[in-house]
């Protein structure tokens, strides 16, 4: 089922309650329903599966969302908005090139340490659209919100630099993007150093990036003089 099929038939079940409340409880429902669809990814779920690994119903479910599809979207979308905003207050927080290397790094850090199931999710969302239609254009819209998270922390460093991000915003993404998945697969599998590794392997592609401005170092300079 598309997209706009989907609406189509979401529209419909809207005239049986408000609109505002029905998407309230639509989110509501994602957002309760995320950790089982991160267990179970795409393939092992149907809505009948969700509900009988959480406390909904499979007719409450199927009221609110058309399908499967519909239901990890709709998690998924509202995971990642928040997600975002993580980020997006590092860099606002941040007012020295060190400050936000490290709350940057601190931040990949807790996602994949805490919430790399969910991430997994995503992954495998992503993966589907490339056969499925219907996962499509909102994994396009999703992927579009973190490419323009990472840019606004690249643009960030730039300014506190000095410098012209070195690539343009897709690289920029598609370089932090891979090494976060190369980093939550290797969690995944029980690799104890997998996110110590990331960091060091994102702190050396900014540094690569971006010069660190002069009072960054400075202090290892007067170290080796001395």
């Amino acid at each position: 089922m598309t997209t706009h099929s989907r609406v189509k038939k979401h529209a419909g079940r809207v005239q049986k309650a408000p609109a505002d409340k029905f998407e309230q409880r639509r989110a509501e429902l994602g957002e309760a329903a995320l950790t089982t669809l991160a267990t179970l990814g795409y393939a092992r779920t149907s809505l009948r599966e969700i509900a009988q690994n959480s406390e909904f119903s499979h007719g409450v479910l199927h009221y609110y969302f058309s399908d499967k599809v519909d239901l990890i979207v709709c998690s998924v979308k509202q995971y990642k908005a928040r997600c975002v905003t993580r980020y997006d207050h590092a860099v606002d927080t941040a007012t020295t090139y060190n400050e936000l290397m490290e709350g940057f790094l601190q931040s990949l850090g807790d996602t994949l340490q805490g919430e790399g199931h969910v991430h997994r999710l995503w992954y495998d969302l992503r993966s589907q659209a490339l056969f499925e239609a219907a996962f499509h254009d909102d994994v396009v819209q999703i992927d579009k919100s973190l490419e323009d998270m990472i840019w606004r922390i690249m643009s960030r460093f730039a300014e506190l630099c000095g410098q012209a991000p070195g690539l343009p915003p897709s690289a920029c993404y598609a370089l932090f993007d891979g090494l976060f998945q190369q980093a939550l697969l290797k969690h995944l599998s029980g690799d104890t150093k997998a996110i110590a590794d990331m960091q060091a392997d994102v702190r050396q592609s900014i540094e690569r990036l971006f010069a660190a401005p002069a009072a960054t170092t400075a202090p290892s300079s007067r170290k080796r003089r001395a």
